[in-house]
């Protein structure tokens, strides 16, 4: 009899077979029903009350804000419709954007610099609905709060607790101003400035990883652990470092140290598929039943870093990668956290989405209505409440945008990470 791990439920649903059909049948139709159900929960729950403001992205009311830009954009969606998300958007936004303004500069330095969990991200969700909404005037003002953090994030050593990583630091802002210019079709920040951050934080890495006589060259930290994964660690960084082909064009020493840097993380890959969260784990690894397995530490935000690898280098090595982080999350990718993006189910379900825009298999897709299903079965009531329910990162938010993303799994993409 199979014994019932802690930390995930036991995968039981049959895998694709090649060439077949899947045995997993969600109609378009039932898709959606599924969609709208969790949409009216998040709508009905995630109150706009104080005790949600903080949080960014991340936990608070303005991912609330992003999921209904979101579903703003899905394909199909009414233009009388859009305008109605859009609204809603704003009005998830409204309070974090009043609470920001009023605190001013006694916010904490990283509240005014952080993309998921400060200003940067909250400023830069508002901008994209005023901007779709017509107005201009409400986006260009969101825009220059955003640049403020630009002139700290720009300074050296502006956080010792580690101010390159996605949340806080410079990789986040960064992230922000691709999303930005993705959606504004605008500059948004300098290119000459971007390129200076990154030199930037290719210097703070290159510092770091001798300082502690790293095995790799780039090196990080946050607040003194060398973290590898997603969130705070070497892949989100590198991933973002990665999505400016224009400067590593500029700078063949720097795309080298990347690559090697790339390699290196590439070769701590574990025989099942996933990955250590930190370089302290290499000498006394996690024991199975506790190794992590989340987009925040683990296989499924390790691969959205080789997958970007893989079109950039256009090595099939790093989709080797990509496959083996897809099997660990197949087997052990039900998690027990919830039913959220960093560290629950819909996290791991974006990791099939994203192998299916790498290589056309359905099997990914197969996999991804399991995950779907799961969310919704009597079994998965047994799972933990997060801390934030309906959040995006760890609640029902980021769950409707990965139901919304399978209905159009072509285009499917990690909220801010369509970067392959």
């Amino acid at each position: 009899m199979s014994v019932e791990p802690k930390r995930y439920f036991l995968n039981h649903y049959p895998d694709h077979e090649d060439g077949g059909p899947s045995s997993i049948t969600i109609t378009p139709e039932k898709q959606k029903e599924m969609l709208d159900m969790l949409v009216n929960i998040v709508l009905k729950n995630f109150t706009k009350e104080a005790k949600h403001t903080d949080g960014g992205l991340y936990v608070g009311l303005a991912g609330g804000g992003y999921m209904m830009l979101y579903l703003s954009q899905l394909p199909g969606t009414e233009s009388s419709r859009q305008t109605q998300y859009l609204q809603e958007a704003l009005s998830f936004l409204k309070r974090p954007i009043q609470y920001m303004q009023a605190a001013g500069n006694r916010q904490h330095i990283t509240d005014r610099t952080g993309f998921l969990t400060g200003n940067v991200g909250i400023m830069a969700v508002a901008a994209v609905v005023h901007h779709k909404l017509g107005q201009s005037a409400e986006r260009d003002n969101a825009l220059q709060q955003i640049l403020a953090a630009a002139s700290i994030l720009q300074e050296p050593n502006w956080f010792a607790n580690g101010g390159d990583e996605l949340f806080v630091g410079r990789a986040g802002f960064l992230c922000a101003i691709l999303w930005l210019r993705k959606h504004l079709n605008t500059q948004v920040y300098p290119d000459s400035e971007c390129h200076r951050m990154l030199m930037t934080m290719v210097q703070s890495g290159l510092q770091y990883s001798k300082a502690t006589s790293s095995p790799l060259p780039l090196m990080y930290h946050y607040y003194g652990t060398q973290y590898l994964g997603a969130a705070h660690g070497l892949a989100g960084i590198l991933l973002v470092m990665l999505s400016f082909p224009n400067w590593l064009q500029q700078e063949p020493e720097v795309t080298g140290l990347l690559r090697q840097t790339i390699d290196g993380l590439a070769a701590l890959q574990q025989p099942n598929g996933n990955f250590p969260c930190a370089m302290d784990e290499l000498s006394g690894g996690r024991a199975e039943e506790d190794e992590l397995v989340h987009w925040c530490h683990g296989a499924p935000g390790m691969i959205y870093l080789f997958a970007k690898a893989y079109t950039f280098f256009n090595d099939p090595k790093y989709l080797d990668v990509c496959i083996k982080c897809g099997e660990i999350t197949w087997q052990k990718g039900l998690l027990k956290k919830g039913a959220g993006i960093c560290h629950g189910i819909a996290g791991s379900g974006f990791v099939f989405l994203l192998l299916y825009r790498l290589t056309g298999d359905l099997k990914y897709i197969h996999r991804c209505k399991c995950f779907a299903k799961f969310i919704f079965s009597e079994t998965f009531r047994k799972a933990r409440t997060p801390d934030c329910p309906f959040s995006l990162f760890e609640g029902l938010a980021g769950t409707v945008c990965y139901l919304g993303d399978m209905l159009a799994p072509q285009q499917a993409a990690f909220p801010f990470f369509d970067l392959i």
